[in-house]
């Protein structure tokens, strides 16, 4: 048999050791294995013939078997390679400690396997050996499989000088869980250095899991081609890339941690001297987050890239999204071919000239955003790092962007500031939670707005003391600042079955009366409107088609430019509403709404302190608007009267209605027959109307019709404290 090259130098061992109590006593003898110190252990089950106790330098070639003791230090002195058909297995609580540089590598060649047995107390540390420990002290880890890649059949490791490659794609290379990888990145040349962990044509037969790189000099983990796929890795401060994939890689990467990046987070390519080559770069990534800063993009494609999946990916405190050379003619070609696809992407604390992408060709929606764990505590240190891992931060972020769409189930959290950079659709099957506390500022304008599809829904659950408050962004807020939220359900309007809302072109209607949308308590909406042209405005809240199985209770309008809130159609009832300052109606309601308005404060309309209207294309249009309103203040002034009873109007019955500082109670055109005949017919009942603080020139109404006594004065209180702010506003609301 071939002589294995393995030296162990025993520190302070004991040869032999015979303890005699007596004449008669027998010798004790060593067991090795009862976890007691007897016979000549020089420690627990170590030393004398139990071999090796203390520390033992490392060095040579592993050709059969060969298990490392837990209870030694190793010191790496120089290259430890593990030859065809060895195998070296590391138990849990294993140091080695490298004291080489350039020398001082572990390598696992084709045929080789190595099995490090770590657990999340008691991982393998594989570290210097300097008592001032920093990057590039020595190599690093590297293991060659006999998995394809795109650099030849065979080739040469650009450390450790191994083969790799071939045509096995489940080839095993052995099995690496909870592994930590300290100060590596020794370099040979200008262009040749370690990186913390090295794959060369690794196999999928290969688990790798839960490794650490921690202040590598070069990149953190790499894989040159193969096939081998990583789950819970970890990348921190590394001098170059986080993880870096190339040749041909054709795996999958999932819950990676990568923070402090000298330069990308992730680098992805296909083939540093042919973008074409094949196999090309095909990796799926998800669960993945990139915390800044970095210096070349949280996600480098280059060399041609590959066919990237990528979903769930949280990106925190970068300048760019993805990087991408207008140089690079193969890479551009796949994106345009949509082989780059990420979806569900979210960036929070973005540094300050942050770009999506500095891609400049014509295909700009690779990136699509979304709500985002990423590795499963967004920009802070996931759970599962918890234990064996070293220089991580537990901090989250205070800002994250929102963008995309939620399709599943998200919760957003009250301590994190978020930043609307654009729309923010919750689609069929999705539902947003927004818990009380929560601030959403909105940078976008017109295509920065918050959407809920039919069949999703949002639950915002402020509280009286603790509003969610949806907002603008600027230094200085102005009414049009953002879109507004725009809620799509499925019951019944009479603009068609099915209809388009004029703002967020989503579907709405139906014959679902008691659909539910959700649920929205304690919500402050403030600065919106933002006007697509002349006839398309948002509104602070919009309502299309929304059912009675929905909650509305306690929302605000502030500021908005164009309407407070609006129902267009649907069933959904509205419990203390305000509206302050809005640049057009306070509350507008049309299409068929048929749903009950009670304790309403309503001050500061441009226009309407409350427009009732059926249908504005044909005021006979059915079901005709059915609207029950009590318990309402309207304090002026307001150009179109306390109610605008317009387009057919409809069945409203209307109590205890106070009204202050107006000088038009009911206007109704005269040229609106529709809307004429139903007050002949008595379809507008009034009833405890009150005027108070009237304006000079004050009319009760400037219908001219027959019948004038559709208004029967009374004295009320209104919302609840006639025209000052009723108490029910306390806390959440602002400007009254």
């Amino acid at each position: 048999m071939r002589k294995q090259i393995f030296t162990l130098i025993i520190m302070a061992a004991t040869l032999s050791t015979v303890v005699s109590c007596g004449e008669d006593d027998p010798i004790q003898t060593s067991s090795c294995s009862d976890g007691i110190q007897n016979g000549d252990e020089t420690g627990v089950d170590c030393g004398g013939s139990c071999q090796p106790c203390g520390s033992a330098d490392l060095s040579g070639e592993v050709s059969t078997e060969v298990t490392l003791d837990a209870s030694v230090t190793y010191k790496l002195t120089g290259s430890y390679v593990v030859k065809k058909g060895g195998i070296l297995n590391i138990p849990a609580g294993t140091k080695i400690e490298a004291t080489g540089g350039t020398s001082a590598y572990i390598a696992v060649a084709q045929g080789g396997k190595i099995f490090i047995d770590g657990n999340k107390d008691n991982p393998v540390v594989m570290t210097s050996g300097s008592s001032n420990p920093a990057a590039k002290d020595w190599g690093g880890l590297v293991i060659c499989g006999n998995a394809p890649t795109n650099v030849g059949s065979t080739a040469t490791s650009e450390v450790a000088g191994l083969t790799y490659g071939g045509n096995m794609a489940d080839d095993n290379s052995g099995s690496i869980r909870y592994l930590r990888i300290e100060y590596t990145g020794a370099t040979f040349n200008s262009s040749k250095e370690f990186n913390g962990l090295s794959l060369f044509g690794v196999g999928s037969g290969t688990t790798l899991e839960y490794v650490q790189s921690f202040e590598g000099g070069d990149d953190g983990i790499e894989f040159f081609g193969g096939t081998v796929n990583g789950k819970y890795l970890v990348s921190t401060n590394s001098g170059d890339d986080s993880i870096d994939f190339a040749d041909g890689w054709a795996g999958t990467g999932e819950y990676w941690y990568i923070s402090g990046s000298a330069k990308a987070g992730i680098e992805g390519s296909n083939n540093g001297d042919n973008g074409d080559a094949a196999p090309v770069t095909n990796a799926t990534l998800k669960n993945i987050t990139v915390a800044g800063p970095v210096t070349e993009g949280a996600l480098y494609y280059k060399e041609g890239g590959g066919n990237f999946t990528i979903d769930n990916l949280y990106i925190s405190g970068v300048d760019l999204g993805v990087k991408a050379k207008s140089t690079d003619a193969e890479a551009g070609v796949r994106i345009e071919n949509g082989d780059l696809k990420m979806t569900n992407v979210q960036f929070a604390e973005n540094v300050d000239g942050f770009t999506l992408t500095d891609y400049t060709g014509a295909n700009q929606s690779f990136i699509n955003q979304g709500i985002a764990t990423g590795a499963g505590n967004g920009a802070a240190a996931p759970n599962w790092t918890a234990g064996w891992t070293r220089g991580l931060s537990n901090s989250g972020v205070s800002k994250e962007n929102l963008a995309g769409e939620v399709t599943g189930d998200v919760s957003l959290k009250a301590d994190v500031e978020y930043q609307l950079t654009s729309a923010f659709v919750v689609k069929e099957g999705g539902k947003l939670t927004i818990p009380a506390g929560t601030v959403i500022k909105a940078t976008g304008g017109t295509s920065s707005y918050i959407a809920v599809a039919q069949g999703g829904q949002i639950f915002i659950n402020g509280e009286a003391n603790n509003p969610v408050i949806m907002t603008s962004n600027s230094a200085t807020p102005a009414a049009k600042d953002w879109g507004g939220l725009v809620i799509c359900g499925k019951a019944p309007t009479n603009v068609g079955s099915v209809a388009t809302s004029e703002v967020a072109g989503l579907t709405y209607g139906g014959n679902t009366t008691d659909d539910s949308s959700g649920s929205i308590r304690y919500l402050r909406i403030e600065y919106t409107g933002a006007s697509f042209n002349s006839s398309k405005e948002f509104n602070g809240l919009s309502l299309f088609g929304v059912g009675s199985g929905t909650t509305l209770e306690y929302v605000q309008s502030f500021e908005g430019g164009d309407d407070g809130i609006e129902f267009f159609g649907g069933t959904v009832n509205g419990k203390y509403l305000v509206s302050t300052n809005s640049g057009d109606d306070s509350i507008d309601f049309a299409d068929g709404w048929a749903g009950t308005g009670e304790y309403w404060y309503i001050s500061g309309s441009a226009k309407a302190g409350i427009e009732g209207s059926n249908n504005g294309d044909n005021g006979n249009a059915t079901p005709v608007t059915t609207a029950t309103l009590k318990n309402i203040t309207v304090v002026g002034p307001v150009t179109e009267g306390a109610l605008y009873y317009k387009e057919g109007g409809g069945n409203f019955t209307i109590d205890n209605l106070y009204i202050s500082g107006v000088d038009l109670g009911v206007k109704a055109k005269s040229t609106d027959a529709e809307a004429g005949v139903r007050i002949e017919n008595g379809d507008l009942k009034m009833t405890n109307i009150q005027f108070a603080n009237n304006v000079a020139g004050f009319a009760l109404t400037d219908y001219t019709g027959t019948n004038q006594s559709f208004i029967s004065e009374g004295t009320t209180t209104g919302a609840g404290n006639g025209a000052d702010a009723p108490d029910w506003t306390n806390g959440w609301t602002k400007g009254l």
